[in-house]
């Protein structure tokens, strides 16, 4: 009998953590959509109200108008979409390597890349905005892509994904006659879906947020993408919380849905990974 209700207690204490967890994750994201959907009261009155007060549009309305947010948004697509392209494809080929095949300074190379999990990406702005004024990059897309289409950590994710791929099928393949890249692409690729998507997401919510690098290497308004160019909305309603709150909502909004929808595949990719 105590040891049933000892299990009761541990899983309501587990699902209480994790309650309290999830409240504390979802606040900011609510509060930020209530003040934006509110027209009435204080906004940093104490404690906060967790409800829009005279609920309307009309500051989602004034940050479409103030704004190119479809302009925005297009360009934002575009650098998530070729950011999340590029990293599969280059981080790819760069794990697969260094997990199947022996060589010498795999190790060394390996090190190297896992040493510069350390470094803070601001570190590289300077070398990397240097990088892209000697080859003629800035102000284009390719400049704001390139240098984050390879990180340690997905490079790490998918080398211990590969290394999860049994060599006896490999080898299998190689009797057979097929090539290396025919092994890579048509064999090991598709057994490694779940990492490659967890990738993908990882990198798509990491690309869609970035507005300190855009801002940096792109000059242009019309070609910034939604995370940087909601920020116009700080200077032109500096004193207008609901206007900027409502420009973070429709920044926030669409990768949170696209999170939404194919969290699946993230939790089955993590789960490779932890295994």
């Amino acid at each position: 009998m105590s040891m049933h209700i000892n299990k009761i207690l541990r899983t309501v204490s587990q699902y209480g953590l994790l309650s309290l967890i999830a409240i504390i994750c979802i606040f900011p994201f609510w509060w930020t959509l209530v003040v934006a959907m509110s027209t009435e009261g204080n906004l940093f009155e104490f404690p906060p109200t967790f409800w829009p007060r005279g609920i309307s549009l009309d500051n989602f309305v004034e940050a479409f108008r103030v704004i190119p947010i479809i302009a925005f948004y297009k360009n934002s697509l575009l650098i998530t979409l070729a950011t999340v392209l590029g990293k599969l494809v280059v981080c790819s080929l760069a794990a697969y390597p260094l997990s199947r095949m022996q060589f010498s300074g795999s190790k060394l190379i390996m090190g190297v890349i896992l040493a510069t999990m350390i470094l803070p990406s601001e570190v590289n702005f300077l070398v990397n905005f240097i990088t892209m004024t000697k080859i003629s990059l800035v102000n284009t897309y390719t400049a704001v892509v390139l240098p984050n289409i390879v990180t340690a950590v997905s490079i790490l994710l998918l080398k211990q994904a590969f290394d999860e791929v049994p060599q006896d099928l490999l080898d299998a393949a190689r009797v057979d006659g097929a090539s290396e890249w025919i092994i890579f692409y048509r064999i090991v690729l598709p057994l490694i879906t779940p990492w490659l998507a967890t990738v993908g997401i990882l990198t798509a919510v990491e690309a869609w947020n970035e507005y300190i690098w855009p801002s940096i290497v792109i000059s242009k308004p019309e070609d910034f993408p939604l995370s940087a160019g909601v920020l116009y909305l700080r200077g032109t309603y500096g004193s207008s919380t609901r206007v900027i709150a409502a420009g973070t909502i429709l920044t926030v909004a669409p990768i949170l849905v696209a999170f939404l929808f194919t969290q699946r595949f993230f939790m089955r990719g993590m789960d490779g990974a932890v295994k």
